[in-house]
């Protein structure tokens, strides 16, 4: 029999399909901190077959993952969600909501903004690598660490997010290896200078991450139809009408013969 979450599933494949949350639940996590949360939402994408709509920040640094999809899943998925933003200290709040009606969707951002993400269709040369966040207190700071993450290893900054309350996050790509360095780098450069508030690696983010990150413009490529280069060369041929010589002033004999009948 399918279940519900799979119907969810199935009405998202290939970003083409009409968005349907009917008879799902939604699922909310919320954290002090936006590699908190972006850590959270990886975990709840990880451990049950939901769809992360997004993140809502409602300043002072707060920060809310919005998951939805089967009643079983997404309680599974925000349980594993608060286990791991108690781990990092950030928890603030979490609910489960089965069945909402059709109201709170409407008048929430909550399935809205996943279609319009899957049907924007952008393409970055930077998915599918690791992500690192380094969060600060205060902007210098950030761009101190970001300076030392570019310096210390071959990653690239890819957006930087503000929260409130000062809380500055920069988000970079990269290898594991490339990005586990220059996170390392960039933690005591921003405490040299300021206050560091938070840090996260996700070595492998799945596709609904990718979606929900900010990536700065510069990024961003829209895909393209392949141009293939065809040189054609118009050439007017020359059309050459062959000519029969006369015969009669040929220089050779023709000879006849005549048939004589037995």
């Amino acid at each position: 029999m399918e279940t519900s979450n799979q119907r969810s599933t199935n009405s998202i494949q290939g970003g083409h399909r009409q968005e349907t949350f009917e008879d799902t639940a939604l699922g909310l996590v919320s954290t002090r901190s936006f590699p908190a949360i972006v850590g959270t939402a990886d975990m709840m994408l990880k451990s049950a077959g939901v769809h992360l709509i997004g993140y809502e920040k409602t300043g002072s640094g707060h920060c809310t993952a919005i998951v939805r999809g089967g009643i079983a899943d997404v309680r599974l998925a925000v349980e594993s969600g608060v286990q791991t933003a108690e781990q990092f200290g950030q928890l603030i709040s979490s609910l489960v909501i089965a069945r909402p009606y059709p109201n709170l969707d409407i008048v929430l951002p909550i399935t809205t903004r996943f279609t319009k993400l899957m049907e924007e269709g952008n393409y970055s040369r930077l998915s599918n690598q690791a992500i690192g966040l380094v969060e600060t207190r205060g902007f210098p700071a950030m761009v101190g660490a970001c300076d030392a993450m570019l310096k210390a290893a071959d990653v690239h900054l890819a957006a930087y997010e503000k929260i409130g309350a000062g809380l500055c996050t920069a988000i970079i790509r990269g290898s594991v290896a490339n990005v586990a360095v220059a996170v390392e780098a960039g933690m005591f450069e921003a405490e040299r200078i300021g206050e560091l508030n938070a840090v996260m690696v996700i070595p492998r983010p799945l596709d609904e991450m990718e979606l929900t990150l900010p990536l700065a413009s510069c990024w961003i490529e829209e895909r393209q139809p392949l141009n293939l280069p065809v040189n054609i060369k118009e050439q007017v041929a020359e059309i050459e009408v062959l000519r029969l010589p006369d015969l009669t002033k040929l220089n050779t004999k023709i000879t006849e013969e005549l048939w004589n009948d037995e």
